[in-house]
């Protein structure tokens, strides 16, 4: 990953990857929405370790798994799905921000790391990423950089997101508002994991 040819696509990549709307970006803007920048810091901490790791571990062979279990990435897919779709009920569900309660983050460091297991984009990202930005040469080594470039890269790109939902917390107060921006977020949130589902789904190992 010293090479810059190399080097700039991928970083090029995983800003585009993990900064477009996805489920991690709908999850942290409705989280800073309710609950604001600083109580969404662990989650997107959560998010970015969570990317690295799940690139990580692919990286190192994870594919020799698919290999061995006939349909297990198919029931990842399905897994993911069914918590997506889930989450979206929720986000739809949630009703107009009430300032004076006491919110928590819908998930924390731990959480936001984990959710990356089931998540159909953070799966398209590290499989694409780890079968074409790592050379052969070096090949422990360049994934090592490329992990830690990508868990970087992460934690701007989602948090901005927080960012925005802060800035609609006064919007997300009036009921009308509130359900347009609720059912907005939800339909995002599907629309986002519909294509890299059956990009996850169809993948040949």
């Amino acid at each position: 990953m010293t090479d810059l040819a190399v080097l700039l696509p991928f970083l090029i990549f995983a800003v585009v990857m993990t900064g477009t709307p996805g489920p991690n970006n709908a999850m942290v803007l409705v989280c800073g929405a309710r609950s604001g920048v600083l109580r969404s810091i662990p989650l997107v901490s959560g998010i970015a370790l969570g990317v690295g790791l799940q690139f990580a571990v692919l990286g190192l062979g994870l594919g020799v798994l698919f290999d061995a279990v006939p349909g297990f990435h198919i029931a990842l897919a399905i897994l993911g799905t069914g918590y997506i779709l889930w989450l979206a009920w929720k986000i739809a569900t949630s009703g107009p921000l009430e300032l004076h309660q006491e919110t928590r983050p819908p998930m924390g460091l731990i959480g936001g790391a984990a959710f990356q297991w089931i998540n159909p984009k953070a799966w398209t990202l590290s499989i694409s990423a780890a079968a074409t930005y790592i050379p052969v040469e070096n090949h422990l080594l360049n994934l090592t950089i490329a992990a830690a470039l990508l868990t970087t890269v992460t934690i701007p790109c989602v948090g901005v997101w927080a960012i925005a939902g802060v800035a609609l917390r006064r919007v997300l107060t009036r009921p009308n508002l509130a359900l347009i921006f609720n059912m907005g977020m939800s339909i995002t949130l599907i629309l986002a994991t519909v294509p890299a589902v059956f990009r996850f789904a169809t993948q040949q190992y």
